[in-house]
């Protein structure tokens, strides 16, 4: 049977399985993500742009390499193709599309397809381009997604979400031909009705790009209504492309998708996002030995009598109470893990002024309505998210997440949407739920007594504090022990060198700090710390005792009077005297003793001075 213990779970198990469920354990469930880059090849995206600015071409091509090389690490069982359109050769499965050029099949990324992507970088990629694919062929994009559409019937593994990224700078790609154009439409709509989502990623050209003439019915519509759907400003800068690939690329994964009730018969669906989770080094693989294939361990348990093998009905669990073992079933542990099925229940609200920094026990996570799950969630939420951000309250609940959890008190804060100059959202629609502490988890702690500051120290460390303020955001810092041990793995799969060079940004930058503060640092020294006190001196060495050059001084010894010691023997406190001062009084008396433990000692004194 097995112990309690070894199945109960507690709170930061639970986080650590919540962060799990964000990355390998989800391809279990819902199976896996697939990308297809569709980029045009026409002349018009081999132009360089202005200032050395690199062409459209160079620029999708880094974003792929990009894309590819963060897949590998994030999420490596995803599967992505690239397919070029728009070539003079043709490369495609049977050969049914012309210009069509399949340059990657629908696969998973590996280091040999990132070596493939940089070889069409630069000068050198462009020809490569033109000896391989040629560019400027006849263009059509009704083809180009239904060679797309047969790369994704030829997967027979499950894919939980399909997704097709066209890049081009032209706004006309069919230049007027209506039956091109009827076709693409037609295979747009094909495609999205098999569940692909199709973006475009359209980049920047000479007289700008107008959306409406032809890709406004290409492209999938918003998936709700605070998406933003489409951006109408073309991409001109390598970094405005990537953060819209990056945005669109990965579907956000809900760690728990629930109802929220707000009260009797009137519920919402509700998925529950991580904002973060934190990054780990991949854990070590057990390989085979002879054909460095992956071991995959499998556990059974025997009867420790018989040796025969248990069935899982077979298998108990017990708790030892009482010096009793107390044997339950499965379905016993269940019913009494469970506390009620997962949801949500609107308690009230309250302003947010009584939301205090101290009730964030630990990191939240974001809500969000799921209108697939109930009809009508997303403008209830939406209303709820509006009252609550013009009466400036935060919405308390009662949250179960998942089976066998306990109940969670959270508070609901409400966030409103953020956009930049771009029309890319920075800060999306919803509420923070921030989880709040039991009763218990709040202690009273006695604050130790130490000097205040004067006025004077407080301004100026005030000063201080205002030289060194900065804007924080959390993308601009990256664990340098992560990054250099993908760098090794990256040059070690792509035969580099060396590995590139990783800048560690968590480092304070003294110099600049130095410049900033100037003399603040010194006048504040001298405010606080005496006059000749240096805080940065060794302190000095301890001075040495008695004339034994260094060692401590030697007690004296304590001799005790006879009269004394036949005191403690007729009141029984021989006890409270030290083993040096009973063995002296031994050798005064002419006692002998069997052994020098205290006890002994004690026995041999009362035998001695009773008699």
């Amino acid at each position: 049977m097995a112990e309690w213990n070894a199945f109960y779970r507690n709170e930061e198990d639970e986080e650590e399985q919540e962060e799990g469920e964000q990355s390998g354990d989800y391809y279990k469930n819902s199976g896996r993500d697939s990308l297809v880059f569709l980029v045009d090849a026409s002349k018009e995206m081999f132009i360089k742009g202005e200032d050395g600015q690199p062409s459209n071409f160079d620029m999708t091509m880094q974003v792929v390499r990009s894309v590819y090389t963060s897949k590998i690490i994030s999420s490596h069982r995803d599967l992505m193709a690239l397919v070029f359109y728009g070539t003079e050769q043709s490369k495609n499965p049977r050969n049914s599309f012309k210009h069509v050029y399949v340059y990657h099949d629908l696969d998973e990324p590996g280091a040999k397809r990132v070596q493939e992507v940089d070889a069409l970088r630069g000068e050198k990629g462009a020809q490569l381009v033109e000896e391989t694919m040629g560019r400027g062929g006849d263009t059509s994009l009704g083809d180009a997604l239904w060679c797309c559409a047969n790369l994704y019937s030829d997967i027979k593994l499950r894919l939980s979400h399909k997704r097709l990224m066209i890049f081009t700078c032209r706004d006309e790609p069919h230049s007027g031909d209506s039956a091109k154009n009827r076709q693409a439409r037609t295979k747009a709509g094909d495609l999205k009705e098999t569940g692909v989502v199709i973006d475009l990623m359209h980049l920047m050209k000479p007289g700008g790009f107008d959306v409406a003439l032809f890709f406004r019915d290409i492209v999938s519509p918003p998936d709700d209504e605070s998406d933003l759907g489409l951006q109408l400003k073309p991409c001109n800068k390598l970094e405005d492309l990537q953060k819209r690939v990056k945005a669109k690329e990965m579907k956000k994964r809900a760690m728990a998708r629930i109802n929220l009730c707000l009260g009797e018969g009137l519920s919402v669906a509700v998925g529950i996002y991580a904002n973060a989770v934190t990054a780990r080094k991949p854990g070590p693989v057990k390989l085979y030995r002879e054909s460095n294939e992956q071991v995959r361990s499998k556990t059974r348990m025997f009867h420790t009598q018989t040796g025969s093998l248990l069935l899982p009905s077979e298998i108990k669990k017990a708790q030892v109470y009482g010096k009793k073992q107390i044997v339950m079933e499965k379905d016993e542990v269940d019913a009494m893990k469970k506390f009620e099925d997962p949801g949500m229940t609107l308690i009230g609200f309250k302003p947010m002024e009584k939301l205090q920094l101290h009730h964030h026990i630990r990191p939240a996570t974001f809500l969000y309505p799921e209108e697939d799950e109930v009809k009508g969630s997303a403008c209830l939420f939406s209303a709820l998210l509006t009252k609550c951000s013009e009466r400036n309250v935060f919405a308390l609940c009662r949250c179960v997440a998942r089976r066998n959890n306990p109940p969670r008190f959270v508070a609901l804060v409400p966030q409103e949407e953020e956009v930049d100059e771009g029309k890319i959202q920075i800060t999306p629609p919803g509420f923070n739920m921030i989880y709040l502490p039991y009763t218990d988890d709040v202690r009273t702690l006695d604050i130790p007594r130490c000097p205040w500051a004067s006025q004077a120290q407080v301004d100026k460390m005030k000063e201080i504090v205002t030289k060194l303020r900065f804007k924080y955001r959390s993308d601009a810092f990256e664990n340098p022990v992560i990054q250099q041990h993908y760098r090794n793995l990256e040059a070690l799969a792509l035969d580099m060198d060396a590995p590139e060079n990783t800048e560690d940004l968590i480092m304070p930058k003294v110099e600049q700090i130095n410049q900033r503060l100037g003399p603040l640092v010194q006048d504040f020294k001298d405010l606080v710390y005496p006059i000749g006190y240096d805080p940065e001196s060794k302190p000095g060495a301890k001075r040495k005792t008695a004339d034994a050059g260094g060692g401590a001084e030697k007690k004296p010894k304590v001799e005790i009077p006879e009269d004394e010691l036949r005191a403690h023997v007729q009141n029984g406190t021989l006890a409270k005297l030290t083993v040096p001062v009973l063995k002296d009084a031994c050798k005064k008396f002419g006692v002998r003793t069997t052994g020098t433990k205290k006890q002994e000692l004690i026995d041999a004194l009362i035998a001695q001075l009773a008699s």
